[in-house]
């Protein structure tokens, strides 16, 4: 298992172009690259964070859902291909990065007349996977509490359309959702691309890894049982950590336990046990 850390941590703090040299030269193994704007969503921006990356791995792709990604699934051909255009465009960002999976969303619940059709969207869905896998990018679609997968057994049922498709699993989301995170763990199984690691204090804050009570043991040992090797990336918010040095101490926090349980598992020590 390796561990990284998502540009979103930075959001308003440091440009993604200035995000990634610091996780440089902090000696972070790998990133995902969060998107936020069109005026990022372009081959040249792309080509500037390529330049500027040093050695920090662009792992995943991820950008601000609701500025095109609904727009896949929309009925209205102009609508649709207008998404596609720029799908198109963050591939070719992914693909110049080198990045392996792009973390998607897709719908939102948003509306008061949203339907939940699980077989149109995972019809859909295996239309995009297909698309990003031209540009040698996985699709990989994240438990989010307001998005398409919400819930527990909804990933099960886009996988069977499309069996190419990974998971994201997002911890706070998870919570957020009011499932627990080990129900979206053991439906992705081994088709988990990368987590989103954050933790949360005692009063309910969400907090950096390692500051809150959440047992990242547990985690990363569950994570090895379903033979997971993938990356860690911490995502956090602007307002849950002080200085920017306190987001190396939670990588470094959670490299040691990516080390630990990257081990076989016979080879462990005093694994915890499973609830």
């Amino acid at each position: 298992m390796r561990v990284g850390i998502s540009t979103a941590s930075l959001f308003m703090r440091l440009e993604c172009e200035d995000a990634l040299p610091l996780f440089a030269e902090w000696g972070v193994d790998c990133a995902e690259v969060f998107l936020t704007s069109f005026c990022e969503y372009h081959p040249v921006f792309a080509y500037k964070l390529a330049r500027r990356k040093g050695s920090v791995e662009a792992y995943s792709l991820h950008v601000l859902n609701t500025q095109y990604e609904p727009q896949l699934f929309a009925a209205h051909p102009r609508v649709k291909k207008d998404a596609y255009y720029w799908l198109d465009k963050t591939m070719t960002c992914a693909q110049i990065l080198g990045a392996r999976y792009y973390t998607f969303h897709g719908l939102a619940r948003i509306k008061r007349t949203f339907r939940e059709d699980v077989p149109r969207v995972a019809e859909e869905t295996e239309k995009i996977a297909a698309f990003c896998k031209r540009y040698g990018v996985q699709l990989s679609v994240e438990n989010v509490e307001w998005a398409f997968y919400n819930r527990p057994g909804i990933f099960r049922e886009l996988k069977a359309a499309c069996p190419a498709l990974c998971g994201t699993l997002d911890v706070k989301q998870a919570r957020l959702s009011g499932y627990d995170y080990r129900e979206y763990l053991a439906e992705m199984g081994e088709s988990l691309s990368h987590v989103h690691a954050s933790d949360i204090g005692a009063d309910g804050r969400m907090c950096l890894p390692g500051r809150g009570t959440t047992d990242f043991d547990e985690l990363f040992a569950r994570l090895a049982d379903v033979g997971f090797d993938g990356a860690v990336l911490i995502e956090a918010y602007g307002g849950d950590y002080g200085a920017p040095e306190e987001l190396l101490r939670a990588y470094r926090f959670l490299a040691e336990k990516a080390e630990k349980y990257s081990l076989p598992a016979k080879k462990r020590e005093n694994p915890p046990e499973k609830n």
